[in-house]
């Protein structure tokens, strides 16, 4: 039998299959934990390419890991049993915006910030809005289903996908939904795949809904002395009738954290904080800006800012976009977390993680979307330390089970991956994993793309040490 490796090398060219130690060393990790060394890393750069490699997958037996820049927080790329990386990074950027439908058909390379940048040109915004817009690809976008703050008024990636071109797991070329707003003809596949994390298909092109872009925006940040009172601050505007297009949360630790790392002018006696933003016509604005704040006050806020110019409220959105850079600077490991929660459950997961930091004795750093209960607990730790990392995990796995008893869910934006993996039986029962499987095998009968990611294996714990 000829080698798997010539026979990609046949199909692309010598160039485009990647062997040596060190490249394959660059493509064995990403965002998240854990190492997986492939066996080549393929760099595809049009559909044709992506069928030839699954074909030849298929016929040989190997599996295949869809990756673009590798910033997945999640394992979602990871080579978990070798083989392939295909990556789809090197693939020629295609934004081609259609104004007059109101839809943007891109590349799977597409970044996301570029793609907003090409519909503000026609006074429109591609609305969702990830912190690794512009780093990130928008296939990686599409696997994992990412948010972003501007999630809680317009919705996360799959609210904004049309149609799909598809590469299927067995090397064939189809597509999904179309370009209409309206489509109800057969199963929804699109947003099957969308957030399939790259096990059911390969995306190699996508049809995306635009919005026009608001005419004003404004940003409030408001201080409370307890997280409590920041919670219900939350819940009790959304039911106000209005709808913020932002409501971001910081919790004492991380607004001390960003003034050491940059100081920004927060309120470092704060025990949390919220960032909102409004947008809309100038006059519709200005007056929700008053029940707003109406709402903070009879809820004991203990400060309410008002930038006056848009240079002010950029550096409020600077700070808290430093969250992340700020707190890896305080130990050299960050374990990401994104529990989600229903809106009026956010003071008990606050309590919550409060309890588990103090009972494993670990660092945590609460920030996140707060108007759609996105919760990212970050733990500070140093992997290099094996006792630590222990309780590291089983403060991550208290965690994961607080979300899930308070109503919530695994992950809002993150993935499953292979990090969460472990906690998909608590998360959504042994009848409903047991249907993901049937799909996947349907779908995949040979397990080519992606396997190891969403259903846990033989070892269902979580692991972040070396062991």
């Amino acid at each position: 039998m000829k080698n798997w490796i010539d026979e990609l090398k046949r199909v692309l060219t010598p160039k485009q299959v990647l062997t040596e130690l060190a490249d394959r060393h660059s493509y064995s990790f990403d965002a998240s934990f854990g190492e997986y060394l492939p066996e080549a890393v393929v760099q595809v750069k049009n559909k044709y390419e992506v069928a030839s490699v699954l074909k030849a997958a298929n016929e040989f037996h190997f599996p295949v890991y869809p990756r673009g820049k590798g910033t997945c927080l999640s394992g979602g790329p990871l080579p978990v049993h070798g083989g392939v990386v295909l990556d789809l990074s090197q693939w020629p950027e295609q934004i081609k915006v259609r104004p007059e439908d109101l839809t943007v058909v891109v590349s799977p390379s597409a970044l996301p910030a570029n793609i907003n940048q090409a519909a503000e040109e026609y006074g429109l915004m591609y609305a969702p809005d990830p912190s690794s817009a512009h780093v990130a690809t928008i296939g990686g976008n599409l696997a994992e289903n990412s948010g972003g703050p501007r999630g809680l008024k317009y919705g996360v990636t799959k609210d904004f996908v049309l149609g799909l071109e598809i590469v299927t797991p067995e090397g064939e070329i189809t597509w999904t939904g179309g370009k209409t707003i309206k489509n109800v003809t057969g199963f929804d596949l699109t947003k099957l795949i969308v957030g399939s994390e790259g096990t059911l298909a390969v995306i190699t092109e996508a049809t995306l809904k635009l919005l026009p872009k608001p005419p004003a925006v404004q940003t409030m940040m408001v201080s409370f002395k307890d997280v409590r009172s920041a919670g219900e601050a939350v819940s009790k505007t959304l039911t106000s009738g209005i709808l913020p297009s932002k409501m971001e949360f910081m919790d004492q630790a991380c607004i001390r954290a960003v003034e050491n790392f940059q100081p920004a002018g927060l309120p470092i006696d704060a025990e949390a904080i919220l960032i909102i933003e409004l947008d809309g016509h100038p006059e519709g604005i200005a007056a929700e800006l008053e029940i707003v704040e109406k709402i903070m006050i009879d809820l004991g806020a203990s400060e309410t800012i008002v930038p006056g110019n848009p240079e002010e409220a950029a550096r409020i959105w600077h700070a808290r976009k430093q969250v992340s850079p700020a707190i890896a600077q305080i130990k050299p490991t960050k374990v990401s977390e994104d529990a989600t929660v229903p809106r009026s459950k956010i003071p008990d997961m606050m309590e919550s993680l409060q309890a588990i930091k103090e009972k494993y004795k670990v660092e945590i750093f609460v920030f996140g979307h707060a108007g759609d209960g996105n919760l990212h607990p970050n733990i500070l730790c140093d992997k290099r330390d094996q006792e630590e990392m222990a309780r590291v995990e089983s403060a991550v796995e208290e965690i994961m089970l607080a979300a899930i008893k308070l109503g919530g869910t695994l992950s809002g934006e993150h993935g499953i991956g292979t990090l969460k993996a472990p906690f998909m039986e608590a998360a959504i029962g042994k009848v409903g994993l047991d249907m993901m499987k049937r799909m996947k095998e349907s779908w995949d009968p040979n397990n080519i793309l992606n396997p190891g990611k969403i259903f846990p294996g033989q070892v269902q714990r979580l692991v972040l040490r070396n062991e």
